[in-house]
């Protein structure tokens, strides 16, 4: 039996009273499931048990809830929201289901995680585009010489743009809504991997003029894994064509299954919005947590988290730097989100072992590509943890010399 919940206040880790680690910074990676999650779960699971077929409705109206929230969260209506498995699948949707022209082009970023890059080259590999690649970190570094760049190849009449919000491994945040205003000046789409942003960063579909948005849902949503979002804007999800498609893409689907006989068809239209890439079976207990683990983001308010963390990086940036650490934050507050990425004292062959060093101590932490990645959520606490981080990282480097 489960504590019944407390409030979720930020700073505040008593609605995960399993979690292990003295201090939980790998958030960018996997979140731990929240109390909340976790009854939503069981109570899903005890509906099941209970009622069996009989709990089907109850299901979709769930479902129903989850899109309408996830809407409010995103800046969407919920006719554009699609519940789709993870990031990969929901890339791979759109990128294979858009009314691509032969030599049409498709620009990705170099230092992306692969999940936006890999669909995109099978794209171009099927529908004979022609494929780019620009560098994600001349945002960060050199960000005059990259928006130059972008407006060049847009000039050349580039197609789509496929960028993820925040990177993943410097947690620079890109300028997404003025790469949009750019990309509809040329007649070009935004594609967004977002999943290093919902829940933590503030963004809005509509107000960003992004066109196509995808998340999954257990780093900074909070949920678990196997449950995640696709947004297509209701003009250019019309414009797909179904190349990826199953029995749920049809409008009313489930006619034949409630109506009596007379309703198996298929023939039916496919729906005209991003729900036809809802192809079959969802993740009914995952897309349970994910609509407590929503509730609780909205409640809390994602600027107020983004506030709370960045505070959090802040003093932690401070103190890694001061000890030899190389950050790569970016200096500007537009550029930053709620990851924190360093170089380490040794260079990035010495990731894996701050890594394990670090985890050996309970502060757990995340190393991809040989760069050291901390990432707070609304639970941590830098007055509670962040003296026993840095105090770890001393005793490693004590044990160093």
């Amino acid at each position: 039996m489960l504590p019944p919940p407390s409030p979720a206040l930020l700073g505040d880790r008593s609605l995960f009273p399993d979690l292990e680690a003295r201090a939980y910074l790998a958030h960018a990676a996997v979140s731990p499931p929240s109390l909340p999650v976790r009854r939503a779960v069981l109570a899903h699971l005890g509906a099941l048990s209970r009622q069996g077929a009989g709990y089907f409705g109850g299901a979709l109206a769930q479902r129903d809830r989850l899109r309408q929230k996830l809407g409010a969260l995103l800046g969407a209506d919920a006719s554009e929201v699609a519940l789709v498995s993870n990031t990969s699948l929901g890339v791979t949707m759109v990128a294979l289901s858009l009314p691509w022209r032969p030599r049409d082009r498709v620009l990705c970023f170099e230092g992306e995680f692969p999940a936006n890059v890999t669909p995109w080259q099978r794209a171009a590999a099927l529908f004979d585009l022609e494929f780019e690649l620009a560098s994600a970190d001349a945002f960060r570094t050199r960000p005059d010489e990259a928006m130059a760049d972008l407006e060049a190849r847009l000039s050349r009449g580039l197609r789509v743009v496929a960028l993820s919000a925040v990177q993943f491994q410097t947690g620079f945040k890109m300028p997404w809504a003025e790469i949009a205003r750019r990309c509809h000046a040329h007649g070009a789409e935004l594609f967004v991997d977002a999943i290093q942003a919902c829940g933590a960063v503030p963004l809005d579909v509509t107000r960003d003029g992004i066109d196509y948005l995808v998340s999954g849902g257990h780093k900074w949503l909070m949920g678990l894994e196997g449950a995640g979002v696709l947004v297509a804007r209701q003009a250019a999800a019309a414009r797909f064509h179904p190349h990826l498609a199953g029995w749920l893409s049809h409008q009313e689907p489930f006619r034949f299954l409630t109506e009596g006989p007379g309703h198996l068809r298929y023939d039916r239209p496919f729906v005209e919005s991003a729900r036809r890439f809802e192809v079959g079976t969802l993740s009914a207990e995952g897309y349970a947590a994910l609509e407590a683990s929503v509730d609780l983001l909205t409640a809390l308010g994602v600027e107020a988290i983004a506030a709370h963390v960045d505070s959090y990086l802040v003093a932690l940036e401070a103190g890694l730097v001061a000890r030899g650490f190389e950050s790569l934050r970016s200096p500007t507050a537009a550029g930053r989100s709620s990851i924190l990425g360093v170089i380490a004292p040794e260079g990035r062959e010495g990731a894996a072992a701050w890594q394990r060093g670090l985890a050996a101590h309970g502060v757990v932490t995340s190393c991809p590509d040989g760069v050291l990645r901390f990432a707070p959520h609304w639970p941590n606490n830098f007055a509670r943890e962040g003296a026993y981080v840095l105090g770890a990282v001393d005793a490693l480097l004590r044990a160093q010399r």
